[in-house]
């Protein structure tokens, strides 16, 4: 069975968050169609924030998670910051103490970050969030590796279900936050956090894919 080592986790979270600082202005671009504007500012001031502390750290994955989500809940504005902070907060605590990632460790975190969200947040699929991209990946790796699907296989099938709830979202009408408020005229238009989730989640497969043995 495929695994990687939690150990040197550090970079992980650095291209993650080179991803995202790299798609600051195309984050904010999306967010100012339909709502602040601010969505790549803040997620890349965080990220950041993050990276800056983590370079040069030998941290596991569980821990440089951990640091993430802590700047992202508490160092940075806009609604994102507590719904990925948690997300990735979850995620640090699943991983605690695993010397190996599997399939089904992998799994668990996933859903943890997942119910994190949606312990703070009332959206559902649909509504035209970030969900919209994290639920079906989640939904397509479990059900890869239910199949019998190698890791790396089911990785891919992650980034592909991700990128494509991501597109969903421009036939959706926002019924979360401020977009709600446009109602029909949210239509049309890409959920920044889809889209920042499909980013997150497809550097975080590829660095995983990278390290699998």
């Amino acid at each position: 069975m495929q695994t990687f080592k939690n150990t040197a986790g550090a970079p992980i979270v650095l291209q993650i968050a080179d991803r995202i600082v790299e798609n600051r202005a195309y984050l904010s671009e999306i967010d100012g169609k339909i709502g602040d504007g601010d969505h790549g500012v803040n997620m890349a001031k965080g990220f950041g924030i993050a990276a800056e502390r983590l370079k040069g750290q030998d941290m596991t994955l569980g821990k440089s998670f951990d640091l993430l989500g802590s700047v992202l809940m508490n160092e940075i504005g806009g609604s994102m910051g507590p719904l990925y902070g948690v997300m990735f907060t979850e995620f640090g605590e699943k991983l605690e103490g695993q010397e190996d990632i599997s399939p089904d460790t992998f799994s668990t975190m996933l859903h943890a970050g997942l119910e994190g969200i949606q312990s703070i947040g009332s959206a559902k699929v649909g509504d035209k969030t970030l969900l919209d991209a994290l639920v079906p990946a989640i939904e397509a790796f479990d059900g890869a590796i239910a199949s019998g699907a190698s890791f790396d296989s089911a990785l891919g099938n992650l980034v592909e279900a991700a990128e494509t709830g991501r597109d969903s979202t421009l036939n959706l009408v926002a019924k979360i936050g401020r977009s709600a408020r446009l109602g029909e005229r949210s239509l049309g238009v890409l959920d920044a956090g889809a889209t920042s989730c499909a980013i997150i989640l497809k550097e975080l497969s590829l660095a995983a894919k990278d390290r699998l043995h």
